[in-house]
């Protein structure tokens, strides 16, 4: 099995309707030939971080439905689904079974201890000040076992999220079953959540540490590709992580591409975007917004620092109803490197500019994602924001059937869904993309041409926001206008 060149939805379980069967009544309904696939943010029971602290890989919570309605979303699109490699919920039946149990727990060598790293059961100051995190406290739960008796665990996000130790048998047994299970079922793609932080290794920065996270994930794959299962590693850092992971033959994604497109339209200038697109992985998907912020250091050398502070500020100033405080400790947001705002309103909510947005991504090399509240361009919930005290839930906003039949009939809605059905069905985007040199910095000009001789040209003003699309149409040519 190979993914489709198409489209493809990022959706919580509960953000399209109330669960996954609603989810699937929205795509054949409203969104025929938009999409070829669908990544379900996690379905998992779970204990913290909407989905992201899983109990279990065993089951479909039941308030989203079940595996049956899995399968049979996987009958009609590409489903891509989340396993979170680095760690598992504080309420598992694995870690409540090693607090009770400690040594004695079949599970007890799946949870990476600090004793196993150092001998004392602590780490030196010097190795914490190594150690690569974005939250601010040193990563580990002291833990009381059932004896009585104190430890210290490894913990690199939220409390309830427990790190696997990746390297021990049981960790590695753990995550071997459980990942084959879930590449049983309709599933061309599992997501490897947070796979930067998997490997830990006293000296270093505890992050994509070498050769030991690339033979992991040439281990993971070897477990999931005899049932036509993909992987995709999620790391958000330097770029260069991801050219190196592509150049080992693994799908990466592209964090770059919404901070440049962003950047470009600011500025009205298409120099950092331009290169990037010649130099970037092919086999990668491509992303403008997700369920988190809006990245930042994926583009440190991609962009000065003058042009990425200045980006931020246009964001800012520019963008609708956003404001610093929300990507702050203030509404818990101790990431540094994201940016909490919904991609339509990053420009201002303005319509044109969106479309001209999502027609670079769909010309970027590799297959597109397009996140829910993108999907409608959806504004910053400032009300959820507000009411819940969580900068991340500005781009969370759960859409009921009724708003959904609404939003279809906007006309930025259906002009990006026009947009996509057409990425969906030209057989120019399975050929070779060029990007021209124009002496205007202002064009960006991508072309599409097929062995056939099909053939796809997007021209994008980057200051007026007027793309044009001319396209090969049998023997005629078309064109695609975005006044």
């Amino acid at each position: 099995m190979t993914l489709r060149n198409q489209c493809q939805l990022i959706t919580y379980p509960d953000s399209l309707g109330n669960n996954i069967a609603d989810l699937h009544f929205v795509l054949k309904k409203y969104l025929r030939g938009a999409l070829g696939g669908v990544h379900v943010l996690p379905f998992y029971p779970s204990s913290a971080d909407r989905g992201f602290a899983p109990k279990t890989y065993e089951e479909v919570d039941p308030q989203f439905g079940n595996w049956s309605d899995m399968d049979r979303l996987g009958e009609d699109y590409d489903v891509l689904v989340d396993f979170m490699v680095n760690h598992i919920s504080a309420q598992s039946i694995y870690f409540l079974d090693f607090l009770k149990r400690k040594d004695e727990s079949p599970y007890a060598d799946m949870f990476l201890r600090y004793r196993n790293l150092s001998t004392s059961g602590e780490l030196s100051a010097d190795d914490l000040k190594k150690i690569y995190t974005r939250k601010p406290r040193p990563p580990y739960l002291e833990v009381t076992f059932a004896d009585g008796t104190k430890e210290k665990v490894w913990c690199t996000f939220d409390y309830e999220q427990i790190d696997l130790d990746v390297l021990s048998k049981g960790g590695r047994d753990f995550i071997r079953s459980q990942m084959i299970k879930l590449a049983r079922h309709h599933i061309k793609m599992i997501r490897c959540d947070a796979f930067g932080y998997t490997v830990k290794k006293l000296g270093t920065n505890c992050f994509y540490v070498e050769p030991e996270t690339s033979q992991l994930l040439r281990d993971l794959d070897a477990f999931v590709s005899p049932f036509g299962c993909e992987l995709l590693p999620e790391i958000h850092e330097h770029h260069s992580i991801q050219l190196k992971l592509s150049a080992q033959g693994f799908w990466v994604y592209d964090f770059a591409l919404p901070v440049l497109v962003l950047q470009a339209l600011y500025d009205g200038s298409g120099k950092n975007l331009r290169h990037w697109l010649k130099i970037c992985p092919r086999k990668q998907l491509t992303t403008l917004d997700t369920h988190d912020g809006l990245p930042v250091v994926d583009v440190v050398d991609l962009m000065t620092t003058e042009e990425i502070e200045r980006t931020r500020d246009n964001l800012y100033s520019r963008g609708a109803n956003v404001q610093k405080r929300y990507s702050t400790s203030e509404y818990q947001n101790l990431d540094i490197y994201q940016i909490n705002c919904t991609y339509y309103s990053a420009l201002g909510d303005n319509d044109d500019a969106y479309i001209t947005a999502r027609a670079i991504q769909f010309f970027a090399p590799g297959i597109p994602q397009v996140y829910y509240v993108g999907l409608l361009a959806g504004r910053n919930d400032i009300e959820r924001v507000e009411r819940t005290k969580v900068g991340r839930e500005i781009n969370r906003h759960n859409y009921s059937i009724e708003e959904i039949a609404d939003e279809v009939c906007r006309p930025v809605v259906r002009r990006l869904i026009e947009l996509m059905r057409f990425r969906n069905e030209h057989s120019a985007f399975g050929g070779d993309m060029a990007v021209l040199n124009l002496e205007d910095d202002s064009i960006l000009c991508i072309r599409w041409t097929a062995t056939n001789g099909a053939f796809a040209e997007l021209t994008a003003n980057l200051k007026t926001y007027r793309c044009e699309i001319c396209h090969s149409e049998g023997q005629a040519e078309a064109y695609f206008f975005n006044p």
